[in-house]
C-alpha cells in the first residue's frame, strides 16, 4: 500500500536560472522536473526535503 501522494512543489513560475541549474518557482532541477511524475512517494519526499536549504543558499528571485 502506498502513501498518501505527494503535490508538486510548482508554483508555475518556471524559469531555469543559468547560474544554479534551479527553477527559480520551485528551486528544483530540470531533471527532477521532467522525472516527477516518474517519482516515488520515497523520492518526491527526498526532493521535497532538500527545497528548503536550495532557497536559503541561492540568492535568486522568483521571475
Amino acid at each position: 500500500m502506498e502513501g498518501p501522494q505527494i503535490e508538486t512543489p510548482c508554483i508555475q513560475v518556471c524559469k531555469i536560472d543559468p547560474a544554479s541549474g534551479l527553477c527559480t518557482g520551485c528551486r528544483r532541477t530540470l531533471d527532477e522536473i521532467m522525472g516527477w511524475l516518474a517519482m516515488t512517494p520515497e523520492e518526491r519526499r527526498k526532493v521535497m526535503a532538500r527545497l528548503p536549504d536550495r532557497a536559503t543558499e541561492t540568492t535568486m528571485e522568483p521571475s
